[in-house]
């Protein structure tokens, strides 16, 4: 075999199994992606790859694999589409099929047809036949079974909505929203960081007096169970669990039930961490959660009533097994530090002889826990029903970040349905130009699959519990997803696929079985389909003003999407009033990031901004010569002529914020995601001031939200 051949064989495996081989740069031009990248790649995805013989014995795998199961590992069908069944049995034996729904009730299948193709696997003659399923089969998780001769297999049957319903509380109207990261929301009561009471507040508060339909907050899932913590809620150890740093500790039931002197202590610690409330500079989360953590033991350890045993008790039942290994790896980070040994015994998990050996011993912590996390769920329970109890639509709006923390719980337990050796980023493009690696292990698409989606599924359950709607960040990653080999650059990645009618009818039904909208971040680079997909799946998708270009310009509102969350910025840009300033260009030059000279850069963020506000001009909306909160509220204006069903506003922007609270491609670089929110004037702006803040309320008016 020649070189080229061998180079066409390991071309032709990557594709098959859904790895790209070359993808667009960021300006224009068609890049080859590496063989050592393929090799790392496929590696990473279970195929042996490395020399001639092994690309052509997987490649012949490949055509064998679905020969050996009787049954698909996973079948996801929408609702009312018939679809036919492959079933792999031996020649010449019978074979049965039935489906049991989540009912109970039972259909069986009907042999359709019996393909004339047959498969040699292990000495057996394989034959494929083809049942159909029916196009009956109501929304829901089912089963699919199958018998033939002494064999006997079952698999997951998912029937997920053609289009997700949009929620009745919308009622067909336009909704607006606000867009915050708690944590840099406090108020008088907050113990340095916003926290779940505090958002409770937040959407009583933009209701009762602006109108808001809901609250879209940061990710609040779970970060390492004690100090020093991860700062970037896009990072988390979970994203199944949350962060008990957000837990307001005096709405916590057994804090009313301590004795004199624990009461005296929580007090105590209270009052050291209220001082941080006016800093006007750096949220600092470690001695946050350490004097949270001291406080919540106390109470923890508090007889509890009847009833809150009960109650308790229920909460771990429905959670399961995946809350108890949460609460076991939590204890054993506790016990032993991230590079520890033991953490890198094979093999390792929760099911290993390593965690079975310290799950008893560790039974208190692992109850403490579990404890915190139903603690989370109350106050979050409370803060959904707050919402939509002064009136909003929707209420809380939850985040899902991409991916988690490679050491974190999700790596940990999940494990066999995570790929290791790769990790997720993006590759380069006009605001990162040297691609991001941030550091996540991605979903291994077909052991996931041949789990039935179960963790995936899971997750969405658990963000959906008490939420109004998710926006699921990075949505095109259920499409395909930047996989980045361990010890490489970010520009040396590639695509990797993912069975997207799965993924998104997945996150479809969940969505409507919870009552909940799905907005989809859908920047950056895609396939131009993709957005069309998504407005036929019922899923919105996400514009932000500066992005909306065509190659004339800035793109006219009345061409923006109907099924849409528009806005004027994003946490990963600096609030308007410093973006209009170019701190982003500033910023990226101070940091070295910019691959061109910072000139050139400038140049091409002013004139970008020239055609925005030249724009804004011709619609009647800004005047010549206005001050920068002046063409704020005039670019707010414009998102509000868009036919966009939901309007989303910064709180940032509402309260004169300048500073920016991400820059994407630094760590501890910039203070990411530990700036507290402030005024033009810099000083902290509370919760306790928004009711009456007269920045606010104008740029509310400017979109005509104001009920």
């Amino acid at each position: 075999m020649t070189s080229t051949e061998s180079e066409a064989d390991l071309l032709d495996l990557a594709r098959d199994h859904g790895v790209d081989t070359w993808y667009w740069g960021e300006g224009g031009e068609r890049i080859p992606v590496s063989a050592r990248t393929l090799r790392a790649v496929l590696r990473a995805l279970g195929v042996a790859a490395e020399t001639v013989d092994e690309v052509r014995a997987s490649r012949r795998e490949r055509v064998l694999a679905p020969w050996r199961l009787m049954l698909p590992p996973v079948v996801v069908l929408r609702e009312g589409a018939e679809q036919g069944l492959q079933v792999h049995a031996r020649q010449g034996t019978s074979a049965s099929v039935w489906i049991i729904a989540e009912d109970g009730s039972r259909t069986d299948l009907e042999q359709n047809d019996e393909w004339w193709d047959t498969e040699q696997i292990d000495g057996e003659t394989i034959s494929r036949r083809i049942f159909g399923i029916p196009g009956s089969l109501p929304l829901g998780w089912h089963s699919v079974h199958a018998r033939s001769g002494d064999r006997a297999v079952a698999a997951s049957l998912v029937i997920t909505p053609q289009r997700l319903e949009t929620p009745g509380a919308l009622d067909g109207r336009r909704a607006w929203g606000l867009m915050a990261q708690l944590y840099s929301v406090r108020s008088s009561r907050s113990w340095g960081i916003g926290d779940f009471a505090d958002l409770a507040d937040l959407a009583t508060i933009s209701v009762a007096h602006y109108g808001a339909d809901f609250v879209l907050v940061n990710p609040l899932h779970a970060a390492e169970p004690a100090p020093p913590v991860e700062p970037s809620p896009y990072l988390p150890t979970s994203r199944r669990f949350f962060h008990p740093l957000y837990i307001r500790v005096e709405n916590v039931p057994e804090h009313d039930l301590l004795a004199p002197g624990q009461l005296a202590i929580v007090q105590r610690l209270a009052a050291e961490q209220h001082v941080a409330n006016t800093d006007p500079d750096r949220l600092d989360r470690d001695p946050v959660y350490a004097a949270k953590l001291s406080a919540l033991e106390l109470m923890h350890a508090v007889p509890p009533s009847a009833a809150r045993a009960s109650e308790f008790a229920h909460f771990r039942a429905e959670r399961g097994q995946s809350l108890e290994d949460f609460a076991l790896w939590c204890a054993l980070s506790e016990m032993f530090a991230p590079d520890a040994p033991e953490w890198r015994v094979e093999p390792t998990g929760p099911d290993s002889d390593f965690a079975r050996s310290h799950r008893d011993a560790l039974a208190a912590r692992i109850d403490f826990h579990c404890w915190l996390q139903w603690v989370c769920d109350e106050q979050l329970a409370h803060a959904q029903r707050a919402a939509v109890a002064a009136g909003m639509g929707l209420g809380i709006v939850h985040d899902l970040p991409v991916g988690v923390h490679s050491g974190g719980a999700d790596a940990w337990t999940l494990r066999d349905v995570l790929a290791a050796g790769v990790t997720v980023g993006a590759p380069p493009d006009v605001f990162t130009q040297q691609g991001q690696n941030w550091s996540q292990p991605p979903w291994h698409p077909q052991r996931l699959a041949a789990t039935g989606y179960a963790a995936y599924r899971d997750m969405l359950r658990s963000v959906l519990r008490h939420a109004g709607g998710i926006r699921v960040d990075h949505v095109l990653g259920l499409f395909r997803l930047w996989w980045v080999p361990v010890g490489a650059s970010p520009r040396e990645g590639t695509y990797v696929h993912y069975d997207h009618e799965a993924m998104i009818g997945i996150l479809a039904l969940e969505a409507q079985r919870a009552g909940a909208v799905v907005i989809g971040e859908d920047l950056g680079v895609f396939e131009p389909w993709v957005r069309g997909y998504l407005t036929e799946r019922g899923i919105y998708g996400t514009s932000i003003l500066w992005f909306e270009r065509t190659a004339d310009g800035p793109l006219a509102p009345e061409l923006y999407r109907e099924r849409c969350l528009t806005s004027v910025n994003t946490h990963d840009l600096p609030p308007t009033a410093g973006y209009l300033a170019g701190d982003h260009v500033t910023l990226r030059e101070s940091l070295g990031l910019l691959t061109h000279p910072v000139e050139e850069e400038r140049a091409i963020a002013a004139a970008e901004q020239s055609t925005v506000l030249y724009l804004l001009r011709q619609r009647g909306l800004l005047a010549e010569d206005v001050d920068v909160q002046s063409t704020v509220e005039a670019l707010y204006a414009f998102t509000a002529l868009t036919p966009s069903a939901l309007l989303g506003v910064a709180l940032a922007d509402a309260v004169g914020e300048r500073r920016t609270q991400n820059q994407p491609g630094t760590v501890d670089e910039y203070p990411n995601w530990r700036v507290p929110l402030a005024g033009p004037d810099g000083q902290p702006v509370s919760i306790d001031d928004l009711a009456t803040n007269p920045r606010f309320a104008a740029l509310v008016r400017a979109i005509g939200g104001i009920r």
